[in-house]
């Protein structure tokens, strides 16, 4: 069925009111850029659903006359999966006025919210009832929750507490043609079927409109031990990983790695930081844990770390005896992707290996770029606790546009090949969107793309959910 712009504009905005749609070009400007200013698109309105009921009989118009979705949240993503293209034919489904917190159950350890909730108003609300939401990401202030899900976002805290998918006990979907799945149960056990949730999770608005959630809630910690580390390898953090997790068990809430490299790239662009330790070392790693208990947790942190030490796997350590102390070492965590881009242009990679693999992978990886760019600088961090890396390669300021895509293809190549040598993944917490579509069709095994073009033609037969974007 075709359909003119005006047609369109005017069944919409019967469905959502004045309130809900946007279509002058200075007002559709900032739904239109992804966060990182890398990819630019143009959409033919931008509607902003108020409810659930909204969402689905603008889906309804949508899938009737064949018109190209692209859910958003807060638009944060680093893989450009929520950006029109350029063809000016898309509608861009914002959920920002879907933010209510509709329950919060502290007998059940739940909380239900819309899809436009911020992550840190999640936090909040758990916090106030008394309990916590362990998913934490550096842009808390402004991502969603129906984002953080429909990316499965992970954050510094899998380690203890999972992916997003591990935080989420039911979803409210509205399908591509407009029907309402409410699989809103705060159920652990639940076995009468596929599961359906996981469907969703992770498919970056692919196969519907994640429009609410219930989430699981925790004990809040009441006693935090943080510490910086310096070591000469990534096989020693490795080993103390493992020390540290016998020593501490579920205690162990983050287990950050990064270079020395990577560090001094953070002293030379952001202000007011300054190295933990006096010495350099090869490897550093940012430890916390964290406790529903007030007593004993620093004596235990002290302990497993004074091992470390007296086994040679660790050369220093400072343990924070102030939140100050805690905060000034999680500012050079989070500095990172700020350093980068005052730095020059960085081909990144969101990989994920078996943490067994993760130093000879890094070996290897960065004996083969230096082979191919003798000069170049290899940022690697990340969170070393749950296996991925953010292993990004620093080109210099001035490299010429034309250079850029040949030289992020072989470096891609060479990364993502030693990956899938080590079974691995090519996208481990940002998504695959636009940044890693390609890649993917060429690591996924036949069987596994075949099963997922099935599914996304059993849902969307019209093939109107954000396409050109994961398959």
């Amino acid at each position: 069925m075709s359909i003119t712009h005006p047609q369109l504009f005017q069944r919409l905005h019967a469905a959502v009111g004045d309130a809900g749609l946007i279509t002058d070009a200075e007002g559709k400007e900032p739904f239109e850029v992804d966060w990182l200013k890398k990819w630019h698109g143009r959409s033919c309105v931008v509607v902003r659903p108020a409810n659930t009921a909204q969402t689905a009989e603008v889906m309804r118009i949508c899938h009737e006359t064949h018109t190209p979705v692209v859910t958003q949240g807060g638009n944060t993503g680093m893989s450009g999966g929520a950006t029109p293209d350029g063809s000016g034919a898309q509608v861009v489904l914002s959920t920002v006025r879907m933010n209510a917190i509709r329950e919060v159950d502290p007998l059940n350890n739940t909380l239900t919210a819309e899809a436009g909730v911020l992550l840190a108003h999640i936090q909040e609300a758990a916090q106030e009832a008394g309990r916590f939401f362990p998913l934490s990401l550096g842009s808390e202030g402004s991502c969603t929750i129906g984002g953080n899900l429909a990316t499965n976002a992970g954050g510094i805290a899998v380690l203890r507490y999972g992916n997003a998918r591990e935080l989420a006990l039911g979803l409210e979907v509205v399908l591509p043609d407009g029907r309402v799945w409410n699989g809103m149960r705060g159920l652990r056990k639940d076995n009468t079927g596929y599961d359906l949730r996981d469907l969703f999770i992770g498919s970056e608005g692919t196969l519907g409109v994640i429009t609410a959630a219930v989430l699981k809630l925790y004990p809040r910690p009441v006693a935090r031990s943080t510490a910086w580390v310096g070591a000469e390898s990534i096989d020693a953090l490795v080993q103390l990983l493992a020390q540290m997790r016998a020593v501490c068990g579920e205690r162990l809430v983050a287990f950050e790695m990064m270079s020395n490299e990577s560090l001094e790239l953070i002293l030379q662009h952001v202000a007011d930081v300054r190295a933990p330790l006096g010495a350099s070392h090869a490897f550093h790693a940012l430890i916390e844990l964290a406790d529903t208990q007030g007593e004993g947790l620093a004596d235990l942190l002290e302990r497993g770390l004074g091992d470390a030490l007296e086994q040679g796997l660790i050369q220093d350590v400072v343990v924070s005896v102030t939140g100050a102390q805690t905060q000034a070492f999680w500012k050079i965590r989070e500095g990172i992707s700020q350093a980068q881009v005052r730095a020059g242009k960085a081909v990144k990679h969101d990989i994920a290996l078996p943490i067994s693999a993760i130093a000879a992978f890094a070996s290897q990886a960065d004996a083969a770029l230096r082979a191919e760019l003798p000069d170049v600088r290899i940022i690697n961090f990340g969170h070393l606790g749950d296996g991925n890396l953010h292993y990004n390669v620093l080109l210099p300021l001035g490299t010429p546009g034309e250079e850029l895509a040949g030289t992020t293809e072989r470096l891609n190549r060479i990364v993502h090949d030693l990956v899938a040598a080590a079974n691995g993944s090519i996208s481990a917490e940002h998504g695959v969107g636009q940044l890693r579509r390609d890649e993917l069709r060429h690591y996924k095994s036949d069987i596994e793309f075949d099963l997922m073009m099935r599914i996304k033609q059993s849902l969307d037969p019209n093939q109107i959910m954000n396409p050109g974007k994961l398959i």
